[in-house]
Protein backbone atom coordinates (compact mmCIF):
# COMPACT_ATOMS: atom_id res chain seq x y z
CA UNK A 1 0.00 0.00 0.00
CA UNK A 2 1.12 3.29 -1.11
CA UNK A 3 -0.02 6.72 1.25
CA UNK A 4 1.01 10.19 -0.10
CA UNK A 5 1.03 12.22 3.01
CA UNK A 6 1.07 16.21 2.63
CA UNK A 7 3.20 17.88 4.96
CA UNK A 8 2.71 21.90 5.76
CA UNK A 9 4.43 22.35 8.86
CA UNK A 10 1.64 21.61 11.01
CA UNK A 11 1.20 18.03 13.15
CA UNK A 12 0.22 14.99 10.73
CA UNK A 13 -3.21 13.94 11.27
CA UNK A 14 -3.75 10.77 13.46
CA UNK A 15 -4.42 8.56 10.14
CA UNK A 16 -1.16 9.88 8.87
CA UNK A 17 0.68 9.07 12.06
CA UNK A 18 -0.76 5.72 11.69
CA UNK A 19 0.70 5.05 8.10
CA UNK A 20 4.24 6.24 8.69
CA UNK A 21 4.33 4.02 11.60
CA UNK A 22 3.42 1.14 9.62
CA UNK A 23 5.46 1.78 6.97
CA UNK A 24 9.00 -0.39 5.39
CA UNK A 25 9.68 2.43 3.39
CA UNK A 26 9.41 6.35 3.85
CA UNK A 27 10.53 9.09 0.70
CA UNK A 28 10.55 12.38 1.40
CA UNK A 29 12.72 15.75 1.42
CA UNK A 30 15.48 15.51 4.19
CA UNK A 31 13.27 18.19 6.36
CA UNK A 32 9.75 16.24 5.87
CA UNK A 33 11.95 12.81 6.68
CA UNK A 34 13.07 14.42 9.87
CA UNK A 35 9.90 16.08 11.13
CA UNK A 36 7.82 12.88 10.41
CA UNK A 37 9.83 10.92 12.86
CA UNK A 38 9.53 7.31 11.27
CA UNK A 39 10.39 4.05 13.17
CA UNK A 40 13.57 3.05 13.05
CA UNK A 41 13.18 -0.28 10.91
CA UNK A 42 11.72 1.96 8.34
CA UNK A 43 14.15 2.24 5.09
CA UNK A 44 14.39 5.91 4.30
CA UNK A 45 14.96 7.67 0.84
CA UNK A 46 15.72 11.21 0.63
CA UNK A 47 14.41 13.18 -2.26
CA UNK A 48 17.15 13.91 -4.95
CA UNK A 49 16.77 12.28 -7.87
CA UNK A 50 13.11 11.62 -8.07
CA UNK A 51 13.03 9.04 -11.05
CA UNK A 52 15.53 6.81 -8.55
CA UNK A 53 13.15 7.27 -5.77
CA UNK A 54 10.43 6.19 -7.73
CA UNK A 55 11.78 3.19 -9.01
CA UNK A 56 12.63 2.08 -5.44
CA UNK A 57 8.74 2.39 -5.05
CA UNK A 58 7.75 0.19 -6.98
CA UNK A 59 10.06 -2.25 -6.13
CA UNK A 60 9.15 -1.77 -2.47
CA UNK A 61 7.01 -4.85 -1.00
CA UNK A 62 5.35 -3.31 2.05
CA UNK A 63 3.94 -0.33 2.89
CA UNK A 64 5.01 3.14 1.68
CA UNK A 65 4.66 6.72 2.73
CA UNK A 66 5.67 9.50 0.40
CA UNK A 67 6.03 12.46 1.98
CA UNK A 68 5.63 15.76 0.00
CA UNK A 69 4.86 19.27 0.24
CA UNK A 70 1.45 20.43 0.94
CA UNK A 71 -1.25 19.08 -1.55
CA UNK A 72 0.49 16.12 -3.23
CA UNK A 73 -2.31 16.32 -6.09
CA UNK A 74 -1.72 20.17 -6.87
CA UNK A 75 1.61 20.27 -8.98
CA UNK A 76 3.10 17.42 -7.11
CA UNK A 77 4.08 13.90 -6.97
CA UNK A 78 0.90 12.19 -7.39
CA UNK A 79 0.86 12.78 -10.87
CA UNK A 80 4.53 10.96 -11.21
CA UNK A 81 2.93 7.95 -9.11
CA UNK A 82 -0.19 7.28 -11.02
CA UNK A 83 1.77 7.58 -14.36
CA UNK A 84 3.69 4.33 -13.39
CA UNK A 85 -0.06 2.50 -11.90
CA UNK A 86 -0.05 3.64 -8.86
CA UNK A 87 -3.10 4.34 -7.06
CA UNK A 88 -2.07 6.07 -3.74
CA UNK A 89 -3.73 7.12 -0.66
CA UNK A 90 -3.63 10.45 -1.02
CA UNK A 91 -4.02 12.27 3.07
CA UNK A 92 -3.37 16.03 1.64
CA UNK A 93 -2.26 19.01 3.74
CA UNK A 94 -2.75 22.94 2.67
CA UNK A 95 -0.94 23.73 -0.25
CA UNK A 96 2.18 25.79 -0.30
CA UNK A 97 -0.03 28.25 -3.07
CA UNK A 98 -3.11 28.74 -0.78
CA UNK A 99 -0.62 28.88 2.43
CA UNK A 100 1.64 32.10 0.54
CA UNK A 101 -1.85 33.85 -0.38
CA UNK A 102 -2.82 33.54 3.53
CA UNK A 103 -0.10 35.01 4.57
CA UNK A 104 -0.04 38.31 1.92
CA UNK A 105 -3.86 38.69 2.73
CA UNK A 106 -4.78 37.99 -0.68
CA UNK A 107 -7.72 36.41 -2.32
CA UNK A 108 -6.39 33.54 -4.72
CA UNK A 109 -9.62 32.34 -6.86
CA UNK A 110 -8.36 35.10 -9.40
CA UNK A 111 -4.72 33.78 -9.50
CA UNK A 112 -2.97 31.50 -11.72
CA UNK A 113 -0.74 29.31 -10.69
CA UNK A 114 2.34 27.88 -12.59
CA UNK A 115 5.48 25.35 -11.65
CA UNK A 116 8.74 25.57 -12.61
CA UNK A 117 9.68 22.20 -11.65
CA UNK A 118 11.15 20.17 -14.63
CA UNK A 119 9.84 22.57 -17.34
CA UNK A 120 10.90 25.20 -18.84
CA UNK A 121 11.41 28.89 -17.06
CA UNK A 122 10.14 30.96 -19.96
CA UNK A 123 6.74 29.65 -19.31
CA UNK A 124 6.47 30.80 -15.63
CA UNK A 125 8.14 33.74 -16.82
CA UNK A 126 5.39 34.51 -19.59
CA UNK A 127 2.42 33.72 -17.14
CA UNK A 128 3.91 36.68 -14.86
CA UNK A 129 4.63 38.97 -17.81
CA UNK A 130 1.00 38.51 -19.19
CA UNK A 131 -1.53 38.35 -16.48
CA UNK A 132 -2.28 40.73 -13.36
CA UNK A 133 -2.08 38.01 -10.66
CA UNK A 134 0.43 34.72 -10.92
CA UNK A 135 2.01 32.02 -8.20
CA UNK A 136 4.72 30.12 -9.32
CA UNK A 137 6.41 27.40 -7.53
CA UNK A 138 10.00 27.37 -8.20
CA UNK A 139 12.70 25.24 -8.69
CA UNK A 140 16.29 25.21 -8.13
CA UNK A 141 16.88 26.30 -11.62
CA UNK A 142 14.18 28.70 -11.37
CA UNK A 143 13.75 30.96 -8.42
CA UNK A 144 12.74 34.52 -7.67
CA UNK A 145 16.33 35.89 -8.99
CA UNK A 146 15.38 34.21 -12.35
CA UNK A 147 11.41 35.24 -12.39
CA UNK A 148 12.26 38.78 -11.52
CA UNK A 149 15.47 39.17 -13.87
CA UNK A 150 12.88 38.03 -17.03
CA UNK A 151 10.54 40.48 -15.92
CA UNK A 152 12.81 43.63 -16.70
CA UNK A 153 10.52 46.06 -18.40
CA UNK A 154 7.12 44.77 -16.80
CA UNK A 155 6.02 46.50 -13.11
CA UNK A 156 5.42 44.26 -11.01
CA UNK A 157 5.37 43.84 -7.36
CA UNK A 158 6.72 40.62 -5.78
CA UNK A 159 6.25 38.64 -2.67
CA UNK A 160 8.50 35.86 -1.94
CA UNK A 161 7.43 33.00 0.67
CA UNK A 162 10.23 31.68 1.89
CA UNK A 163 10.27 27.94 3.84
CA UNK A 164 6.40 28.07 4.50
CA UNK A 165 5.30 26.33 8.24
CA UNK A 166 8.83 25.87 8.81
CA UNK A 167 10.49 27.51 12.23
CA UNK A 168 12.03 30.18 9.54
CA UNK A 169 9.20 31.11 7.57
CA UNK A 170 9.78 34.66 5.67
CA UNK A 171 7.43 36.46 3.51
CA UNK A 172 8.86 39.39 1.58
CA UNK A 173 7.42 41.91 -0.68
CA UNK A 174 9.60 43.36 -2.57
CA UNK A 175 10.47 45.28 -6.08
CA UNK A 176 11.48 43.54 -9.12
CA UNK A 177 15.20 44.71 -8.79
CA UNK A 178 14.99 43.89 -5.27
CA UNK A 179 14.30 40.05 -6.01
CA UNK A 180 16.52 39.73 -9.01
CA UNK A 181 19.51 40.77 -6.56
CA UNK A 182 19.10 39.00 -3.68
CA UNK A 183 19.35 35.25 -2.77
CA UNK A 184 16.99 33.45 -1.39
CA UNK A 185 16.03 30.24 0.53
CA UNK A 186 14.34 27.15 -0.88
CA UNK A 187 11.81 26.22 -0.78
CA UNK A 188 9.83 29.10 -2.21
CA UNK A 189 6.66 30.64 -3.68
CA UNK A 190 6.60 33.60 -5.44
CA UNK A 191 3.71 35.84 -6.14
CA UNK A 192 3.55 38.42 -9.30
CA UNK A 193 1.15 41.14 -9.10
CA UNK A 194 0.44 43.66 -11.59
CA UNK A 195 -1.12 46.17 -9.17
CA UNK A 196 -2.23 48.39 -11.45
CA UNK A 197 -4.52 46.37 -13.60
CA UNK A 198 -5.49 44.87 -10.64
CA UNK A 199 -6.54 47.96 -8.97
CA UNK A 200 -8.93 48.63 -12.25
CA UNK A 201 -10.48 45.58 -11.63
CA UNK A 202 -8.71 43.15 -13.75
CA UNK A 203 -9.70 39.39 -12.51
CA UNK A 204 -8.49 36.76 -15.05
CA UNK A 205 -11.26 34.34 -14.97
CA UNK A 206 -13.22 36.99 -15.73
CA UNK A 207 -12.22 36.46 -19.16
CA UNK A 208 -13.12 33.70 -21.41
CA UNK A 209 -11.48 31.55 -23.56
CA UNK A 210 -11.94 33.32 -26.61
CA UNK A 211 -13.39 36.96 -26.42
CA UNK A 212 -17.11 37.32 -26.46
CA UNK A 213 -17.74 39.04 -29.76
CA UNK A 214 -15.42 36.73 -31.21
CA UNK A 215 -12.08 35.81 -32.81
CA UNK A 216 -10.78 38.87 -34.36
CA UNK A 217 -12.37 41.90 -33.35
CA UNK A 218 -14.25 44.53 -35.78
CA UNK A 219 -11.85 46.94 -37.17
CA UNK A 220 -13.98 50.08 -34.72
CA UNK A 221 -13.46 48.48 -31.60
CA UNK A 222 -9.88 49.45 -31.35
CA UNK A 223 -8.59 53.30 -31.94
CA UNK A 224 -6.52 53.70 -35.42
CA UNK A 225 -5.59 56.67 -37.90
CA UNK A 226 -6.83 56.84 -41.05
CA UNK A 227 -7.51 53.01 -41.39
CA UNK A 228 -3.82 51.85 -40.03
CA UNK A 229 -4.92 48.81 -38.36
CA UNK A 230 -4.62 45.07 -39.63
CA UNK A 231 -8.50 45.02 -40.83
CA UNK A 232 -10.18 42.15 -38.87
CA UNK A 233 -10.44 39.53 -42.07
CA UNK A 234 -6.48 39.39 -42.03
CA UNK A 235 -5.93 39.03 -38.36
CA UNK A 236 -8.04 36.50 -37.88
CA UNK A 237 -5.51 34.71 -40.47
CA UNK A 238 -2.39 35.93 -38.66
CA UNK A 239 -3.85 35.09 -35.13
CA UNK A 240 -4.47 31.69 -35.97
CA UNK A 241 -0.99 30.96 -36.99
CA UNK A 242 -0.03 32.76 -34.19
CA UNK A 243 -1.49 30.57 -31.86
CA UNK A 244 -1.63 32.59 -28.71
CA UNK A 245 -1.75 30.82 -25.68
CA UNK A 246 -0.61 30.52 -21.69
CA UNK A 247 3.47 30.67 -21.43
CA UNK A 248 4.24 32.07 -24.97
CA UNK A 249 5.72 35.73 -25.43
CA UNK A 250 4.66 37.18 -28.79
CA UNK A 251 6.09 40.47 -30.18
CA UNK A 252 3.93 42.19 -32.24
CA UNK A 253 6.25 44.75 -34.56
CA UNK A 254 4.91 47.91 -36.41
CA UNK A 255 1.93 47.28 -34.18
CA UNK A 256 0.37 50.61 -35.76
CA UNK A 257 -3.30 50.20 -33.07
CA UNK A 258 -1.92 46.91 -31.40
CA UNK A 259 -5.10 44.75 -32.15
CA UNK A 260 -3.05 41.77 -33.59
CA UNK A 261 -0.77 42.04 -30.23
CA UNK A 262 -3.88 43.02 -27.68
CA UNK A 263 -5.82 39.85 -29.18
CA UNK A 264 -2.82 37.74 -28.56
CA UNK A 265 -2.87 39.01 -24.84
CA UNK A 266 -6.68 38.50 -24.33
CA UNK A 267 -5.35 34.89 -24.48
CA UNK A 268 -3.27 35.20 -22.05
CA UNK A 269 -0.26 35.47 -23.80
CA UNK A 270 2.80 37.58 -22.84
CA UNK A 271 3.10 40.20 -25.91
CA UNK A 272 5.72 43.46 -26.53
CA UNK A 273 4.29 45.77 -29.11
CA UNK A 274 7.31 47.58 -31.11
CA UNK A 275 6.18 50.61 -32.58
CA UNK A 276 8.77 53.62 -33.80
CA UNK A 277 5.71 56.66 -34.04
CA UNK A 278 4.92 57.93 -30.99
CA UNK A 279 1.72 59.04 -31.95
CA UNK A 280 0.99 55.50 -32.46
CA UNK A 281 2.32 53.66 -29.36
CA UNK A 282 -0.10 56.46 -27.58
CA UNK A 283 -2.72 54.80 -29.19
CA UNK A 284 -1.54 51.43 -28.51
CA UNK A 285 -1.36 52.34 -24.93
CA UNK A 286 -4.95 53.44 -24.55
CA UNK A 287 -5.96 50.29 -26.94
CA UNK A 288 -4.70 47.72 -24.51
CA UNK A 289 -4.23 49.97 -21.00
CA UNK A 290 -6.18 47.01 -19.50
CA UNK A 291 -4.61 43.64 -21.53
CA UNK A 292 -0.61 43.76 -19.90
CA UNK A 293 0.64 44.46 -23.20
CA UNK A 294 3.93 45.97 -23.48
CA UNK A 295 5.23 48.60 -25.65
CA UNK A 296 8.58 49.58 -26.48
CA UNK A 297 8.93 52.37 -28.79
CA UNK A 298 11.29 52.34 -31.60
CA UNK A 299 12.83 51.68 -35.07
CA UNK A 300 12.72 47.61 -35.98
CA UNK A 301 14.73 45.77 -36.16
CA UNK A 302 16.97 48.18 -33.64
CA UNK A 303 14.39 48.14 -30.86
CA UNK A 304 14.64 44.42 -30.81
CA UNK A 305 17.99 44.36 -28.58
CA UNK A 306 17.00 44.77 -25.14
CA UNK A 307 14.24 42.39 -25.87
CA UNK A 308 13.78 38.87 -24.44
CA UNK A 309 13.61 36.03 -26.96
CA UNK A 310 10.06 35.83 -28.64
CA UNK A 311 8.18 32.07 -28.97
CA UNK A 312 6.23 33.50 -32.38
CA UNK A 313 6.37 37.46 -34.14
CA UNK A 314 4.10 38.95 -35.72
CA UNK A 315 5.17 41.41 -38.66
CA UNK A 316 2.43 44.04 -39.62
CA UNK A 317 4.90 46.98 -40.09
CA UNK A 318 8.70 47.66 -40.98
CA UNK A 319 8.91 45.74 -43.97
CA UNK A 320 12.00 43.17 -44.57
CA UNK A 321 14.60 44.43 -42.25
CA UNK A 322 12.09 44.19 -39.11
CA UNK A 323 11.19 40.43 -40.61
CA UNK A 324 15.24 39.85 -40.75
CA UNK A 325 16.02 40.85 -37.29
CA UNK A 326 12.95 39.00 -35.83
CA UNK A 327 14.37 35.83 -37.97
CA UNK A 328 17.56 36.44 -36.45
CA UNK A 329 16.14 35.63 -32.98
CA UNK A 330 14.82 32.56 -34.12
CA UNK A 331 11.31 32.06 -33.03
CA UNK A 332 9.01 29.33 -33.23
CA UNK A 333 6.68 31.06 -35.62
CA UNK A 334 7.03 34.33 -37.62
CA UNK A 335 3.81 35.82 -39.07
CA UNK A 336 4.31 38.70 -41.33
CA UNK A 337 2.16 40.90 -43.62
CA UNK A 338 2.57 42.45 -46.97
CA UNK A 339 -0.08 44.71 -49.16
CA UNK A 340 3.43 44.85 -52.26
CA UNK A 341 3.53 41.58 -54.34
CA UNK A 342 7.69 42.13 -54.63
CA UNK A 343 7.71 42.33 -50.78
CA UNK A 344 5.86 39.26 -49.86
CA UNK A 345 8.32 37.90 -52.49
CA UNK A 346 11.16 38.66 -50.69
CA UNK A 347 9.92 37.70 -47.37
CA UNK A 348 9.04 34.65 -48.82
CA UNK A 349 12.94 34.46 -49.36
CA UNK A 350 14.29 35.55 -46.27
CA UNK A 351 11.91 33.03 -44.62
CA UNK A 352 12.95 29.90 -46.56
CA UNK A 353 16.79 31.00 -46.32
CA UNK A 354 16.91 30.80 -42.78
CA UNK A 355 15.60 27.23 -42.65
CA UNK A 356 12.10 28.26 -42.05
CA UNK A 357 9.22 26.41 -43.99
CA UNK A 358 6.77 28.66 -45.85
CA UNK A 359 3.19 28.94 -46.39
CA UNK A 360 1.39 32.07 -47.56
CA UNK A 361 -2.29 32.97 -48.80
CA UNK A 362 -3.43 36.55 -50.19
CA UNK A 363 -6.27 37.20 -48.04
CA UNK A 364 -8.96 39.66 -50.93
CA UNK A 365 -12.27 39.98 -48.54
CA UNK A 366 -15.04 41.77 -49.97
CA UNK A 367 -17.65 42.97 -47.28
CA UNK A 368 -21.26 43.90 -47.53
CA UNK A 369 -22.30 47.36 -47.78
CA UNK A 370 -25.81 48.10 -47.74
CA UNK A 371 -27.53 50.09 -50.51
CA UNK A 372 -31.17 51.89 -50.83
CA UNK A 373 -34.08 49.84 -50.62
CA UNK A 374 -32.84 47.09 -48.55
CA UNK A 375 -30.45 45.68 -51.03
CA UNK A 376 -26.59 45.74 -50.76
CA UNK A 377 -23.07 45.60 -52.73
CA UNK A 378 -19.54 43.91 -51.86
CA UNK A 379 -17.10 46.36 -51.24
CA UNK A 380 -13.49 45.45 -52.02
CA UNK A 381 -10.73 45.13 -49.52
CA UNK A 382 -7.06 45.59 -50.26
CA UNK A 383 -5.73 41.98 -50.86
CA UNK A 384 -2.94 41.32 -48.16
CA UNK A 385 -0.28 38.77 -48.40
CA UNK A 386 0.20 36.83 -45.14
CA UNK A 387 3.47 34.96 -45.14
CA UNK A 388 3.96 32.12 -42.06
CA UNK A 389 7.40 30.52 -41.46
CA UNK A 390 7.61 28.02 -38.77
CA UNK A 391 10.86 26.05 -37.55
CA UNK A 392 11.77 23.16 -38.95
Amino acid sequence: MITVVGCDGSPPSPKAVDRIRAASLLVGARRHLEAARPPEHARRIVLGDVTAALDQVDAADGDVVVLASGDPAFFGILRALRGRGHAPEVLPAVSSVATAFARIGLPWDDAVVVSAHGRDPRTAVNACRALPKVAVLTAPSCGPDVIAAGLAGWDRTLWVAERLGGPDERVVRCTRAEAAARDWADPNVVVALDEDRLAGGARVHDQPAAPPDGWARADDAYDHRAGMITKWEVRAVALSRLRPTLGRLIWDVGAGSGSVGIECAEHHAAVIAVERDPAACALIRRNARSHGVRVVEGAAPEAYDALPDPDAVFVGGGGLDALGGALARRPETVVATFAAVDRAAGARRLLADAGYSVEGVQVAASRFADLPGGSFRLEAQNPVFVLTGRSR
